[in-house]
């Protein structure tokens, strides 16, 4: 196939059918692994021919890489606004978490991805920007778990490393057995988390 009509025919692709394949591509990513995923396997689950995924994207790295920089970029917009706000330490960690799992609902599958595979993607020059968001990630909850304890809101005694470790990994791990329009929405579990986990961390009045 000529580049040329490649990219012209790319740039042309309905946005809603570029979508529609990215959640499929998503879908198969999170269930096989990026490695075992081939595009005649996200075609078959698009329901077309695998030379006709080309029309809409040149790889399936470029597929993966639109899947997780729109997840990422969509999630910093959210926490960007939350440590934006001049919230109290404790209603940071409420908001950022609430954050989390509207990010779940939405993006359940790039999440899932981003577990399994960002540690080995990050090593690509493609993929550089994952190792950079884990980074800000971390600093982020650090950052206000260290703040909580400055100000007495959460104990004094807390290992703050080790309690990042923990919400992070019992927050995330969600994406797992998490599916949209189940029986709690995501603001309900939301709610559910940070009352097992602040009620543990936060100074008892």
């Amino acid at each position: 196939m000529p580049a040329a009509k490649k990219k012209t025919t790319t740039a042309n692709a309905s946005p809603e059918r570029r979508r529609e394949l990215l959640n499929t591509a998503a879908e198969v990513f999170a269930a096989h692994g990026y490695n075992a995923t081939t595009v005649r396997r996200i075609a078959d689950e698009a329901g077309m021919l695998a030379g006709s995924l080309y029309y809409h994207f040149d790889s399936k790295e470029s597929m993966l890489d639109e899947i997780l920089s729109s997840f990422l970029t969509e999630l910093w917009d959210g926490y960007d606004a939350v440590l934006a706000a001049g919230l109290g330490p404790r209603e940071t960690i409420e908001a950022l978490v609430t954050d989390s799992f509207r990010e779940i609902d939405r993006h359940r599958a790039a999440v899932a991805i981003y577990q399994k595979e960002s540690k080995h993607l990050a090593t690509r020059p493609r993929f550089g920007y994952l190792t950079d968001s884990q980074q800000k990630f971390e600093k982020a909850w650090l950052g206000t778990l260290e703040r909580g304890v400055a100000d007495g809101v959460f104990r004094a005694d807390l290992d703050i490393r080790l309690t990042y470790r923990f919400v992070r990994d019992t927050v995330w791990v969600a994406a797992s057995w998490y599916r949209p329009g189940g029986q709690h929405s995501p603001e309900e579990i939301a709610r559910q988390y940070l009352s097992m986990v602040l009620d543990g961390i936060a100074v008892r009045v």
